[in-house]
């Protein structure tokens, strides 16, 4: 049977094809710039630093979405204030928080909340359960990154290659900065239903670390990280469909040996 034929007709795999596209253009449009400006460990932190936010959506009966961005904003707005006095290191800085943020939402969960399986579905993903909402809500995300873009691009170029003389060129660094750690929150929320809030570096982040192993260009890096991840989205479904097993494992697995096997092929 043709792939296509696997998921045409069938609403659930079509819905979670659309998401997969939709999150393939974050991939390449933000992904890039989190690996050029060294934002994976902030990405994969603030996916998890949305945990409290779940489990108290989950309690209050609210949407999970704005729970988990204002606790998502609220990292990234944390990361920014400490490492701009420069006293402690961005990765530093982004480690602490995320430890409170775990400590947060584990004591909420079993102290104050019960945490149920909504908040489990959102730490871990479930393509099958996309629904129509999630995708216009992805797609509002991509609007919003490729608008950031726009109207960001010179200012991430300059600040992450040079920053000393991006300030010196009148480049506002810090709204640049701001900006980019904001967009990358926003991603990492909408990506939640899809891949969860501990595998949300393997959309934001590997398909565009693997592409940056053999391009230099900024164009090339993104259009390549898109082809890259709708590919590994497609093949995931269809593998993680055929086994009966959650999508998001299998798609960490296989942008894992993707990127492994490019490593080994550029050496």
């Amino acid at each position: 049977m043709q792939p296509a034929a696997l998921i045409v007709g069938i609403p659930y795999m079509e819905r979670a094809l659309l998401e997969l596209a939709l999150l393939a253009v974050l991939a390449g449009v933000l992904g890039s710039w989190i690996v050029l400006r060294r934002l994976a460990f902030y990405t994969h932190a603030v996916g998890t630093a949305t945990f409290p936010g779940l489990v108290v959506a989950a309690a209050w009966g609210v949407a999970p979405q704005l729970t988990a961005l204002a606790a998502a904003l609220g990292f990234g707005t944390a990361v920014e204030r400490i490492s701009r006095t420069r006293r402690v290191e961005p990765g530093a800085a982004t480690g602490l928080l995320l430890v409170a943020a775990l400590a947060g939402g584990v004591i909420l969960a079993s102290d104050v909340y019960e945490a149920g399986a909504g908040v489990e579905r959102l730490l871990f993903g479930s393509l099958i359960a996309i629904e129509p909402r999630d995708i216009w809500l992805t797609a509002a995300a991509v609007v919003a990154a490729l608008a950031a873009q726009g109207a960001m691009h010179r200012s991430w170029l300059a600040s992450g290659f040079d920053p000393g003389s991006a300030r010196a060129l009148g480049v506002r660094t810090a709204l640049a900065d701001r900006a980019l750690l904001a967009a990358t929150a926003v991603a990492v929320v909408v990506s939640l239903d899809a891949v969860g809030a501990l595998l949300v570096s393997v959309v934001l982040v590997v398909p565009a670390a693997t592409v940056r192993l053999v391009v230099r260009d900024v164009r090339a890096l993104q259009l390549g990280t898109i082809a890259l991840a709708a590919a590994e989205g497609l093949a995931a479904l269809l593998i993680a469909d055929t086994l009966n097993v959650g999508p998001g494992p299998v798609l960490a697995v296989l942008g894992g040996i993707v990127f492994a096997g490019v490593a080994v092929a550029g050496r």
